[in-house]
């Protein structure tokens, strides 16, 4: 088990994933930052969420994690949503990623979850980070490995994972409008107006970012755990910062 699975805030984390075994945060997180054309022809209406009842290092169960599925032509294809809510980060999230999708595979076997050709069916490996650091991690198992003779190439993992940086996404803007997960990626940066910085944001941002016949308000109340764990870190890094300057 690595430092960064066993430092997890369980306030913090349990709300992000309360918000994300929603279907519409999925839809929205989808459409609006996997920037890629296939998306478009899934069918969104089809997303369900899968069960992850499967271990990993350390016999310690991936309940952090969340899977949907979601028809792709005839198909299914899997959407693995990893919630990173570490300070600090995993120099070797590719290696987590490609053990992850392993056990995942090995479970759709064990299940007969295969394609109408009897293969496994793809899977989107999402990393969903919100840490106050720009994400430094390979995103390819490859990159971790050394270089090794060409006639070994064929044989290295070539697993890579899609990440989300949260705050730097919100950080430089032109988010989409009436998106769930835009308006969650907003507030995590904004605090209330007319409070300290140490103040979880209010209900306004989210509102704006959704528009009208989107719950907003039922949104805000989710996600205000998160924005509440977002303020004491701050005041623990401020804190900390005047402490070693004594």
């Amino acid at each position: 088990m690595t430092k960064q699975e066993t430092n997890r805030g369980p306030t913090h984390d349990s709300s992000y994933k309360l918000l994300y075994s929603h279907t519409a945060m999925v839809e929205d997180l989808l459409r609006g930052f996997v920037p890629e054309t296939w998306v478009a022809e899934l069918d969104l209406t089809s997303l369900q969420k899968c069960s992850g009842g499967y271990v990993s290092d350390g016999l310690r169960d991936r309940t952090d994690d969340l899977i949907w599925c979601v028809r792709w032509g005839r198909d299914w294809l899997y959407v693995y949503l990893l919630l990173e809510f570490q300070s600090g980060i995993d120099p070797w999230m590719a290696v987590r990623i490609q053990t992850y999708l392993g056990l995942l595979y090995q479970d759709l076997i064990r299940t007969r979850q295969l394609s109408s050709q009897g293969r496994l069916p793809p899977v989107l490996p999402i990393v969903l980070y919100n840490g106050a650091e720009s994400w430094t991690a390979a995103r390819a198992f490859d990159d971790l490995i050394e270089t090794a003779p060409s006639v070994l190439h064929e044989y290295r993992p070539q697993q890579a994972y899609f990440l989300i940086d949260e705050q730097r996404i919100a950080a430089q803007g032109n988010l989409p409008k009436r998106n769930l997960s835009a308006a969650l990626f907003r507030l995590g940066g904004q605090p209330r107006a007319g409070r300290g910085t140490d103040s979880a944001p209010g209900p306004g941002p989210v509102a704006r970012g959704l528009g009208a016949g989107r719950p907003a308000a039922g949104l805000y109340r989710l996600a205000q755990p998160v924005f509440s764990a977002q303020a004491a870190a701050g005041r623990r890094l401020r804190v900390t910062g005047r402490l070693n300057m004594r």
